[in-house]
């Protein structure tokens, strides 16, 4: 496992981002059915509502994918994906608003029940398109009867209690990498920490995994913390471990 880089990728193991790709399908769908482009001379409702929806499940990938070098910048980027999701809300409420219509209550039993439903996982194959897509169509059929109602004020609750659902998500993946943030901090940092640890011949080997630990920072002090991290997090008080020399 690499000192320096982080894990990146894996964004379709991601239910924000699973829900992310069946609200844009459904919005640009939407759109189509919907939104008369005679009557949007501009195309300013059609390209906002289809680039909000399309940037909210962009950013998660760049942010996956960016996390490698920048955590920083994943985690600019997954706000971005959840502040369009928000804009697309929002536009979607202008929708129903504009034909005296009030979303759905939470305790409607149309909202429970799409509230209710849940995505399988998704599991890495040697032909990950083919089986990521025939996977999310799947899941996406699991909506069909909301997502392709005739009726326009069905199909937007519906898109409203799935952003709502993708948002709650991306907030949760924000706090986590808040956290893996203020542990293991960014780049410029871990490259530090890598040199330094790797000239510190005081460095113990983590009694749990065998690697090298590596030197870390905390509000109480400096500590040993596993280099395997988050794989492993062991730690061990710097004024407990001693060394001799010959």
């Amino acid at each position: 496992m690499s000192q320096i880089f982080n894990k990146s990728g894996g964004y379709r193991k991601l239910l924000s981002f699973n829900f992310a790709t069946i609200i844009h399908l459904g919005t640009v769908s939407f759109c189509k059915r919907f939104i008369d482009w005679k009557q949007d001379p501009l195309g300013k409702t059609l390209g906002q509502m289809m680039g909000a929806s399309r940037s909210g499940k962009q950013n998660i990938i760049e942010g996956s994918e960016r996390a490698r070098t920048s955590t920083e910048t994943e985690i600019k980027l997954t706000d971005v994906a959840k502040a369009s999701l928000a804009e697309l809300l929002g536009d979607l409420e202008d929708f129903l608003a504009a034909r005296d219509e009030i979303p759905w209550s939470i305790h409607a039993k149309e909202h429970q029940a799409l509230s209710a439903i849940q995505l399988a996982p998704f599991e890495y194959t040697d032909d990950v398109l083919h089986d990521y897509w025939i996977y999310l169509h799947g899941e996406k059929k699991k909506f069909a009867p909301w997502l392709d109602n005739e009726s326009a004020v069905v199909v937007a609750n519906a898109l409203n209690v799935l952003v709502q659902r993708a948002l709650a998500l991306l907030g949760k993946q924000l706090q986590s990498q808040e956290a893996a943030f203020l542990q293991s901090g960014g780049i410029r940092e871990r490259m530090t920490q890598a040199r330094v640890a790797a000239r510190d011949p005081a460095a113990p080997d983590c009694p749990d995994c065998g690697k090298p630990m590596r030197r870390r920072t905390s509000r109480k002090g400096d500590f040993w913390g596993c280099s395997g991290y988050p794989d492993c997090r062991a730690i061990l008080d710097i004024g407990k471990v001693t060394t001799t020399s010959d």
